[in-house]
Order: C-alpha cells, then structure tokens, then sequence
C-alpha cells in the first residue's frame, strides 16, 4: 500500500511536538511538505502558505491543517477543491456552521474530512466507556485546569473571537464526556470569566445535563499554576470511576485499569489513514456545539487584566 504523503499547514507547538512523530510512528503515512510562514523542517519542502503547496509543492494527498481555528475554513474548503483529503485540528472551526458546508464538499470531491478530537484517542477513554456502558451514573464533575503560558505560550489567535479562550483546552474534556456518556447532553448554565483586555474567557464553570436530568458539572481555568488537572469523576452505582492525565489514567471500582503513556495523535493518524482508503468522513460537532451553546447561554464576567 503506497503511504498517504501528507502536508502539514501551520508549524507550531502541537505540529511540532504531537504531529511529526505521530507521523513518523504510524504505518501508511508519510510527511511530505510543511507549509508555515515562521517554521520549517530539515530536508522537507516549505512554502510560506498552503496556497504556495498546492500551487508548488511536491504530490501529497492530504493536508493536516494546525493553524488557528479562525482561517481553517478558507484553509479546508482550498484542499478539498485541490483534490486533498483534509485533518483538523481541534477545534474543527471558529463557527458551528462553516462546517457543513466542508462536509458537503468532501463528499462531493469523494475526499475525507476529519474533525479531530485527540482526546478521545487518550489510552483509558475506551475502557472507560465500556466500564460505564451497564452502570447508573449518578453525577459527573470535570476539573480541567492549566496553565496558558505553559501550554500556549504567545498564541495571542487564542485570546480572540474564534479562539475559544480556555475552552481550547476545555473542549478536549466535553469530547471525552460526550464519547463516556450514553446519552445526549446539554448546557443548562454557564459562568464565563473574561480578562478585560481579551476576547475570549480565561476560565468557565459549566452544569451540563442528560435529559433525565444526569448532573454535570464542569470549571475550566487557563490560570492554574503547580500540578496541572485534566480529571472526570464520575459517581455510580458501582462505585466513582476517575479519569486523570487528559485521559491516560483510569481508576475505577478501586482498582487502576488503565495507565498508559500518551500516544492520542498516533491514533488519530491510524484513523485518518482507515478513513482516506475510502474517502470516508468523520466530523462530530457535539464537543463544538456544546461550547457554541456556553457562550449564548453564559453570564459573562471581567476579571482583572491577562498578559503573557
């Protein structure tokens, strides 16, 4: 099977640091370009913009688009017109809406689009889904909690409209809820703290609910310092079930189920491989709906002033 050569657009920390050697790990795929206008790679063909690739660059058959989420739109529906099957980054857009005009697109060229949640590749997301599939759940509590300067270190795209603020890291928790849970959720309320120089919340306290009413309650904080969360309780009739590292650890009935290094990004280039064979799509919107659905619902409040 001839390897899927695919290009990266936009070269920054996530590129860098998950991207290229998920690339270079996964069998049936190969890097074949970078398209960036501050960063490249030894040895590998650059241009400036993803427009300069297509226009030329070498052959590839697909384009992993790591650019901010607020010019992915242009970015997918010119790779799709190119012929490209297209990754994602999360989130998949800056709007709800742009989306469905990308999927018609592929499936018209007969092309794959692949709105990636990495988080639900997290070594434990899997298990833990199956160890809730025939329990009760009682309650469910989100901590995400990190330090923006750390894991986004003068990204200013994300402190602006379509930059989703702290709910950049916050949506990779509701993908991880939204694939664990049985049921449809939604957002009853929402408390969003903007800094008042930006665009965009610095923290958010969230209360989801299942239409049984399943509480849920969510907080998400950019200003974390020391020990990082990324945790899921969730109480049941068989006893809590705990989720920690983002998804790579699981607790569950007592016992330690899962422990696992992190290797989300291979799993997605696997899939993203499987879907291009058939030039099949995959794109959920539930994590970027229920963000779309914080923020019309959500009492905003200023807070003091946030500066990198």
């Amino acid at each position: 099977m001839t390897a899927l050569r695919v290009a990266i657009v936009g070269f920054g920390k996530i590129a860098r640091d998950q991207h290229v050697p998920a690339i270079a790990a996964t069998d049936g795929v190969t890097l074949a370009a970078i398209a960036s206008r501050h960063a490249s790679l030894p040895d590998l063909p650059h241009f400036n913009t993803l427009d300069e690739l297509l226009r030329d660059g070498p052959p590839i058959d697909a384009v992993a688009l790591c650019t901010p989420p607020q010019v992915r739109r242009d970015q997918a529906a010119a790779a799709l017109a190119a012929g490209k099957h297209v990754m994602l980054e999360k989130p998949p857009g800056a709007t709800v809406s742009e989306l469905d005009p990308l999927i018609a697109s592929a499936t018209r060229a007969g092309r794959t689009l692949f709105a990636t949640w990495h988080s639900r590749f997290a070594p434990a997301v899997e298990p833990a889904r199956q160890w809730l599939a025939p329990r009760r759940i009682n309650s469910v509590s989100i901590s995400w909690k990190e330090d923006v300067r750390v894991w986004h270190p003068g990204q200013g795209w994300i402190w602006e409209p379509g930059g989703l603020g702290v709910f950049d890291p916050g949506i990779n928790a509701l993908s991880i809820l939204t694939r664990i849970l049985r049921q449809p959720l939604f957002v009853t309320a929402a408390e969003l703290c903007f800094p008042a120089n930006r665009e965009a919340p610095i923290a958010a306290r969230l209360s989801l609910a299942d239409a049984a009413g399943l509480p849920i309650a969510a907080e998400f904080d950019f200003r974390q310092t020391g020990p990082q969360s990324w945790d899921i309780l969730v109480e049941t009739d068989g006893g809590p079930l705990k989720l920690s590292g983002g998804g790579a650890r699981l607790v569950a009935g007592g016992e330690v189920l899962v422990d696992a290094a992190e290797a989300e990004y291979r799993g997605l280039y696997r899939r993203f491989v499987e879907l291009t064979a058939t030039g099949t799509s995959d794109v959920d919107l539930t994590p970027l709906r229920l963000v779309a659905d914080a923020f019309m619902l959500g009492r905003r409040q200023i807070v003091e002033a946030f500066e990198d």
